[in-house]
């Protein structure tokens, strides 16, 4: 018997990064620089956390929302972070992860056909996502095609900052840019900013923050990138209080609450961990100046990503070959492994991404590994 699927998943590809993931984990021996994953654990303090409560039997159900305790945390985190305030009774929601949170926040606003706006390159989960919501990805590469693309239809602008896959990010005076088209044609904004304490140039500017938008921005965020918690799968909406209700019904229905353990480490998390956080800033940076210093001896003509941990760099003007070409042909002769950049867009083919989620020994051995692959 052939199952019928619903018609718009058959439409969509499987994600491009995790295919590659698949491809590289039958080698070993590989060098990964594909896997947008910190190589660090989560600070001590926070797995001794987890390790008592999963001891002191902290193992029931949770309130949807969340624990009171983490939201309180989440809104002084916030507050002395990023400058703005929220109300940790109704307007924050934690869940599985930032993934769930941004599906759920989607779901909860589109009706069928609605529109979106995102940039591209984005990560890969946004326009699948708007389309399983039965909504329509409509794509801008720069702000001033923004108000060109909005029609009746138009429903929110997506933001990923810094971004996964390129590590550009928003300074304040484009966010303000943004800010101006979203309260002229009444748009929601769903901001992204799971990378934005991995920032190494200035301050993140969080668009909440911004004159009259707290009103209109569902602000995306977790525990992953910020303090190494990747498969603890925490993750956290900030938003007026409507939607925060709207996407807690969907949460609700499909995953019920987030995991005791991982609330209760996140809270460690948010007290007392800036410092380890901070030493990870500083390694993820010194490692992006080695990245991009090697690869301008090699001719590589590459942008210094201005967070996050990705390089998105054009392969085909220095090689001739397409990044999945390049990609596959790197693994397969030096073993080590980068993302095509086709895996967030057919017109993004002559790139990869590069993540120097990895230590900074295994960055040398790989830049020698490339270097030698393109001499030969």
């Amino acid at each position: 018997m052939k199952i019928p699927l619903n018609r718009i998943l058959e439409t969509i590809p499987p994600s491009g990064i995790r295919k590659f993931f698949e491809i590289v984990a039958e080698r070993k021996d590989v060098i990964s620089l594909s896997v947008g994953e910190p190589d660090f654990d989560a600070p001590w303090r926070v797995r001794e956390a987890a390790i008592a409560a999963l001891e002191s039997g902290e193992t029931h159900y949770t309130p949807n929302k969340g624990y009171f305790e983490l939201r309180t945390e989440i809104v002084k985190y916030f507050s002395r972070k990023f400058g703005v305030n929220y109300s940790a009774e109704d307007e924050v929601l934690v869940g599985n992860g930032a993934s769930e949170i941004f599906d759920i926040v989607v779901r909860s606003i589109l009706n069928p056909g609605d529109e979106v706006i995102l940039f591209m390159p984005s990560y890969v989960m946004y326009a699948p996502l708007v389309q399983l919501a039965a909504g329509v990805p409509i794509f801008v590469k720069q702000i001033s095609e923004i108000q060109k693309k909005i029609s009746p239809r138009t429903k929110a602008i997506i933001l990923g900052y810094p971004s996964n896959p390129t590590g550009t990010t928003f300074q304040k005076s484009e966010l303000q840019k943004i800010a101006k088209i979203a309260e002229r044609n009444n748009l929601l904004v769903i901001s992204d900013e799971i990378y934005a304490e991995l920032t190494y140039e200035g301050r993140h500017t969080t668009f909440a923050s911004l004159p009259k938008m707290k009103a209109r921005t569902a602000t995306v965020s977790g525990f992953s990138k910020t303090f190494a918690f990747t498969g603890l799968r925490l993750g956290y909406l900030l938003a007026p209080a409507d939607l925060t209700a709207a996407a807690n019904k969907i949460h609700q229905y499909s995953a019920l609450c987030a995991n005791s353990i991982s609330q209760i480490a996140a809270i460690e998390a948010l007290r007392n961990c800036d410092s380890e956080v901070e030493k990870m800033r500083l390694e993820y940076k010194m490692r992006r100046d080695f990245c991009v210093r090697e690869l301008k001896k090699m001719g590589f003509q590459i942008q210094k990503p201005a967070g996050a941990f990705y390089l998105f760099l054009n392969v085909c003007k220095k090689t001739g070959l397409t990044g999945e070409e390049f990609a596959l042909e790197l693994l397969e002769k030096e073993e080590v492994a980068v993302v095509p950049g086709s895996a967030f867009g057919a017109e993004f083919s002559d790139f990869v991404r590069i993540s120097f989620a990895t230590s900074l020994q295994n960055l040398e051995i790989a830049f020698e590994k490339i270097e030698h692959f393109l001499k030969n």
